[in-house]
């Protein structure tokens, strides 16, 4: 087992990451911005190294530091948890040539994956159905693409191939604005990501969003964890998740986790990883593989009972895969709620010092957060302050734990969102399941 962990992120993940690690008997290493010196997992671990000023392209992106972080504490691993240079397949190859293990996928695996028009083309050479599309990046002949979006049928979206988290993406309703929007997409993905490759899919009118939960021991062996619903979003970002997804029957969960599970071997995949669907009238659509372990992870924890973040480490550690997949079944249903520290209506960051917290309780209810009493919420990072999660015998079982726990949450001091979720888990088509990945945002008139 792995002797000495560097946890290469902040908040709740790194939190959950140095649990798991006391459990199994690892030692922690929490690595911090000067703005985050009175984080608990800083507190808590055995060892803590300053990365340099609050800036996170000077601190938690940069990756000389971390390796170094590494290297004066005697670690073997680094853990890079989600965000900031999780999916960096050059921090996983500088790390791993620098004599540590990443707890996570090959260098080559992630940039494979975090190129869109690749990972799409790996999608369907190992079968995993995908949005129709240009099936490779577009040139720059603007017959050829007018030509094309034809054939695909309008209204189609222009994605950028290194793009991720909403940005780099633009919806084509006419064939008017088609080249107007492929130039667009092109600039705005050479700023954000330094990779002006774009290209084309069809555009899903009322698509939920489906994702699969994997894990693989990089030799071969491949499992999946059933599927997660994350429809509940603003501005592609996830606000609610749940597992099992609603409507998904359980012949559909075994074929399309087969796939993932088998796409994982063909491509030797290694440790968690998630495989991104659209879904409408009964159909799955690859959008793209998520190489790392997901902020939602603990509604596929809370119904397998497999400890997702553990199984990344025995992974790492050349221990293999810790189930087969006969050992998995899945049982109740889980709620997922992300707490995030912004202004309910406005949805702007509201940073600040908390000046009371309580958190709720009883059966089923689990609340990852790093946040405590007279904790202050610094302005320069992700404003998501932790995750509420609820489990019950069924879906109704789950919301109806879900909405007790919202009702007792005390966070004062700063805004959250608190007050969104309560509408929404009070929402009656929410409460019927089902609703599509635009919902949320009719719903707030965005």
């Amino acid at each position: 087992m792995l002797d000495k962990v560097v946890i290469a992120n902040r908040g709740e993940i790194a939190l959950r990451i140095l649990r798991a690690c006391r459990e199994m008997g690892i030692k922690t290493v929490a690595v911090h911005s000067e703005a985050d010196r009175s984080l608990k997992h800083v507190l808590l671990a055995d060892e803590s190294v300053c990365i340099g000023p609050a800036p996170s392209v000077d601190s938690y992106l940069n990756i000389p530091v971390l390796i170094a972080a590494a290297e004066v504490t005697d670690a073997v691993a680094i853990h890079p948890g989600y965000g900031f240079l999780s999916e960096n397949a050059d921090f996983a190859e500088r790390v791993e040539k620098s004599g540590y293990v990443f707890i996570g996928p090959r260098a080559e695996t992630i940039r494979t994956m975090g190129d869109k028009v690749a990972a799409i083309r790996a999608m369907k050479e190992a079968g995993v159905p995908c949005v129709p599309g240009s099936d490779g990046p577009l040139g720059d002949d603007g017959d050829t693409n007018l030509r094309l979006a034809r054939s695909i049928g309008y209204p189609i979206i222009i994605k950028a191939a290194a793009g991720g988290g909403g940005r780099g993406m633009r919806v084509v309703h006419a064939e008017a604005n088609l080249l107007n929007a492929i130039a667009l997409t092109r600039t705005e993905a050479r700023t954000a990501f330094g990779d002006d490759t774009v290209y084309m899919e069809k555009f899903l009118e009322k698509p939920r969003h489906v994702e699969f939960q994997v894990l693989a021991d990089g030799e071969g062996n491949a499992i999946h964890l059933g599927e997660r619903d994350c429809s509940m979003q603003r501005r592609h970002q996830k606000v609610v998740e749940e597992a099992p997804a609603p409507g998904i029957t359980p012949e559909q969960r075994m074929e399309m986790g087969e796939r993932c599970a088998e796409a994982c071997r063909r491509i030797n995949y290694r440790g968690a990883g998630t495989f991104e669907f659209l879904f409408e009238n009964g159909e799955f659509y690859f959008i793209e593989m998520n190489t790392r372990v997901q902020v939602e992870h603990p509604v596929t924890e809370m119904v397998t009972g497999v400890d997702i973040v553990k199984e990344q480490l025995r992974i790492a550690a050349g221990e293999g895969l810790g189930y087969r997949q006969e050992d998995i079944t899945w049982t109740g249903h889980a709620v997922e709620c992300r707490f995030n520290a912004e202004d309910p209506k406005t949805f702007l960051p509201c940073p600040g010092t908390i000046t009371q917290y309580h958190a709720p309780g009883g059966p089923g209810i689990r609340v990852d957060t790093h946040i405590y009493n007279g904790y202050t919420v610094p302005p320069y990072y992700d404003s998501m302050i932790g995750k509420l999660i609820a489990h019950g015998e069924d879906r109704a079982a789950a919301l109806a734990r879900m909405r007790g726990a919202l009702s007792e949450v005390v966070i004062d001091g700063i805004r959250t969102n608190i007050e969104l979720h309560q509408d929404i888990c009070s929402d009656a088509a929410f409460l019927a399941g089902g609703t599509d990945i635009h919902y949320l945002e009719k719903k707030l008139g965005l």
